[in-house]
């Protein structure tokens, strides 16, 4: 005696859209890997590429070369030299120092937001109190306020609070603009999660300090590095801030502030300025190389369901 599996007949239209998926992936596939977008893509790249090559080389050359000729220039007639860069870093510049202080000032600015957008993000995507919805809204909304209008009160706070001249009021600020983006993103991150991971965990009796930490926030680590990225370079380049609260006082400037000098007020030491854009950037290349899968794996998580 044998036995016959039946053959299910398709559901009528499923094909058709099945079809129109695929033609519709085919056509965006040729699109992104046409020829014209790959030429165009490499013209940008080259034409994004030759001014940072250029500032390269003119890190390395003489200072009389710098004054007389082009960059390009080194390429017939080659002479390079680390002076420099050791001017700007142990000489008068003290871009050593200036260093430290860009790092002692990026970290913590990064870790706060970070850890307070986490616990604030938890409470709007699992925790159901009264207001919720008008709550996050309001934080949201907080994007579109600009960081021009809150620099002098703030500073008044600070004056009066005595912590003008110190660290706290840039990591302060720095953390006070980024938490609206952050709750914001971790949010959205944090209820893509499925839910059903969460009620398994109240099942098995874990609190929301447990669930927090041994649940979700394993899976945010793409959205967690995304936005460390972003707020890294965010504040290693940052100026405005930097000048508003750190800008006369000994000991706290970054490195943005003194490059500023450099253009500005330090005219006959521009030919440091390449080595000095060039230190000022080799820290973030490095985080950004490092961290590239995270962050855009962070950027596309969420935007295609299904």
């Amino acid at each position: 005696m044998t036995t016959t599996t039946p053959v299910m007949a398709p559901v009528p239209g499923e094909a058709d859209t099945r079809g129109r998926t695929h033609t519709r992936a085919e056509r965006a596939k040729k699109r992104l890997t046409s020829p014209a977008a790959s030429l165009i893509a490499i013209v940008i790249a080259v034409l994004w590429t030759v001014p940072i090559l250029g500032l390269l080389v003119t890190s390395f050359r003489p200072e009389l070369d710098i004054r007389r000729s082009g960059w390009w220039t080194a390429f017939t007639d080659p002479e390079f030299t680390l002076d420099n860069y050791n001017q700007v870093l142990y000489g008068g510049t003290d871009f050593a120092g200036l260093f430290v202080n860009s790092l002692v000032i990026t970290l913590p600015a990064v870790v706060i937001p970070i850890t307070l957008a986490l616990l604030a993000a938890y409470a709007f995507a699992w925790v159901p109190f009264r207001g919720r919805s008008i709550l996050f809204v309001a934080v949201f909304s907080l994007q579109v306020v600009p960081i021009q209008v809150t620099l002098i009160p703030l500073l008044s706070l600070y004056v009066d609070a005595g912590l003008a001249g110190s660290f706290w009021t840039i990591w302060l600020s720095h953390a006070i603009f980024a938490l609206p983006l952050a709750i914001f993103l971790l949010h959205n991150f944090m209820k893509e999660i499925p839910p059903s991971l969460v009620e398994a965990a109240r099942m098995d009796g874990a609190g929301h300090v447990k669930i927090f930490f041994q649940v979700l926030l394993p899976l945010l680590t793409p959205a967690i590095a995304a936005f460390a990225v972003f707020q890294f370079l965010w504040v290693w380049n940052d100026l405005l801030v930097a000048l508003t609260f750190a800008g006369g006082a000994q000991g706290v400037s970054p490195l943005t502030v003194r490059l500023a000098d450099m253009v500005g007020t330090r005219g006959s030491d521009w030919y440091l300025l390449a080595a000095g854009a060039f230190v000022s950037i080799i820290l973030p290349l490095i985080v950004f190389l490092a961290l590239q899968r995270f962050f855009v794996r962070g950027l596309l998580a969420g935007s295609v369901k299904g």
